[in-house]
């Protein structure tokens, strides 16, 4: 047992230590939202921002405009894309913003640069399949009132916003009680199969014509304008701000809906096509490289491993003298299992957000988070173990008698390890399915391309994600048992 303690620690010093150093390679970080345009524009102002001499990391899909928002506060992204009309309706709501030039004016105040605008405005919209809006006569939004029994399915930050369904909801005085949040990506595919009515779009969205949809006019003019930016930290180097200004007024809302069909429905990287406009439109020579499924894979395995030993390998040194201090002292244990039942109801998404505010994204509240799941079953499997080894031994100790310290670590612990491992492999299983949350929050691992797949609708790019998290939970499940055959049984 004391072996694969010692080989444990080892494991997890190894993870954590290339962990940092991965971590540590990025000087400017640029974030992304969940959608594909955002992530389009990440990668151009990444491509600038690299093209200006700084080394600089991409951190996609990271949520939604608050996750980004507080990100960019903490200081862990220097810069990420943003719509003006989501600056004045989510982030400053109850200032009352009006022209352009109070808007840079509250951004100066919280110490945020913007860059001009980039071009084109892209508002939200309602849109229905066109047969179906034929079907009733739909062509404004107003008209929406007439038909409650309608089927409205949001994007998840919409069904939230005060720009999105609650605002709307009360201005045209709409009555629809069948209204349900889904990823953005996934509504496409809802309307498509006609298990939804009605949706948010993007007016940039090159899915619109795919699906042959159609977009209700807002004739109570609900929607503020939404022209894109870019905001960054105050204290980004002159040189990048200039950088990124290139891009003022240089992309229409033509050449935005392209650039969104070539990733959407062409399956093209976004680093291609972000270089392809910056080529053609700056003449920019942007590395535009590509990295093979394999090393993409081996990219992702390592961040998962890093979620996964780190967390696991804290809990382990945490929850073994837990639940030994459950065991002798049941007042103690009592709460000790309330609390540990608590974290363990809490769902993990909800958790990841909540731990933002006070370790920001990336690394840290992944492995906060899979850390205070992997702590129950160590910490039950701890006490379990103990509670059943019979007493005659116990009693057997103690006539010879062995200190406290010698029958726990001689005799109980030994007895008691089958127990544990069983406990620390269920917490490893566990952490290797929920680790995949992590890249929600900028702590890639497999979740990184399942997310990109669902964003893209591409069932490659899930599998790539999806198939080696099943093999790696094998592996691990292999790995324990191993580890009982070698150091347990042969006790």
């Amino acid at each position: 047992m004391a072996e694969a303690r010692r080989w444990l620690l080892w494991m997890t010093f190894v993870l954590a230590a290339s962990m940092t150093a991965s971590s540590a390679f990025a000087a400017v970080v640029i974030g992304s939202k969940a959608f594909t345009e955002s992530v389009i524009l990440g990668e151009l102002a990444a491509q600038l921002t690299r093209e200006a001499g700084y080394d600089v990391e991409h951190r996609r899909q990271l949520g939604g405009t608050r996750v980004l928002w507080s990100a960019l506060v903490r200081g862990d992204i220097q810069c990420y894309p943003e719509y003006t009309g989501t600056l004045r309706t989510e982030i400053f709501a109850n200032q009352r913003i009006g022209s352009d030039a109070e808007l840079r004016a509250t951004l100066t105040r919280e110490s945020v640069w913007t860059s001009e605008p980039l071009g084109f405005n892209n508002t939200y919209v309602l849109g229905m399949r066109r047969d179906r809006a034929a079907e009733l006569g739909i062509t404004r939004m107003s008209q929406l009132v007439e038909h409650p029994a309608l089927r409205f399915g949001f994007s998840n930050e919409f069904m939230e916003r005060a720009d999105g369904w609650p605002g709307i909801r009360a201005y045209y005085h709409l009555p629809q009680t069948d209204v349900r949040g889904l990823s953005h990506d996934l509504a496409y595919r809802g309307l498509e199969s006609r298990s939804l009515d009605l949706t948010d779009l993007y007016s940039t969205d090159a899915e619109i014509v795919h699906y042959d949809l159609t977009t209700l006019e807002d004739d109570a003019r609900f929607f503020p304008a939404y022209d894109a930016i870019i905001v960054c930290r105050e204290d980004v180097p002159e040189a990048i701000r200039e950088s990124l200004n290139r891009l003022g007024s240089r992309i229409d809302e033509a050449a935005m809906t392209r650039m969104n069909a070539r990733a959407a429905l062409d399956r093209q990287p976004e680093t291609q096509i972000a270089a392809r406009f910056l080529r053609e439109q700056l003449h920019v020579d942007s590395d535009a490289k590509v990295q093979s499924r394999a090393a993409r894979i081996w990219q992702r395995t390592r961040e998962h491993l890093a979620m996964v030993g780190i967390s696991l390998g804290l809990a382990v040194l945490v929850a073994v003298p837990l639940g030994i201090v459950a065991f002798y002292r049941p007042g103690v244990g009592r709460v000790v299992f309330t609390i540990a039942d608590v974290l363990q109801t809490l769902p993990a998404l909800a958790l990841l957000v909540f731990l933002i505010p006070w370790l920001g994204i990336g690394y840290a509240p992944a492995i906060v988070a899979l850390f205070l799941y992997s702590v129950l079953p160590v910490l039950r499997n701890t006490h379990t173990g103990l509670a059943d080894i019979p007493r005659d031994l116990r009693e057997s100790a103690e006539a010879l008698g062995l200190p406290r310290m010698a029958q726990l670590r001689y005799i109980e612990l030994p007895l008691s390890a089958r127990s544990i491992l069983a406990g620390i492999r269920t917490a490893a299983v566990i952490n290797v399915g929920t680790a995949t949350l992590g890249a929600l929050i900028g702590a890639g691992g497999y979740g990184q391309p399942i997310l990109t797949g669902i964003r893209l609708d591409d069932t490659n790019l899930i599998l790539e994600g999806a198939v080696p998290a099943a093999l790696l939970a094998l592996l691990v499940q292999w790995l324990f048992g191993w580890i009982e055959r070698r150091w347990v049984a042969a006790k």
